[in-house]
């Protein structure tokens, strides 16, 4: 992607892990970093 993320970029994790959805989700690391981790 070639750019810094933005909180637009980050939002859609963000709100997911603020619904009723992401209930069962506990102790997790969900990275958000646009594939550098795979670089």
């Amino acid at each position: 992607m070639n750019r810094m993320g933005t909180p637009e970029d980050l939002a859609g994790s963000v709100y997911f892990l603020c619904t009723d959805d992401a209930s069962w989700i506990t102790g997790q690391t969900i990275v958000v970093d646009g594939g550098t981790t795979f670089r």
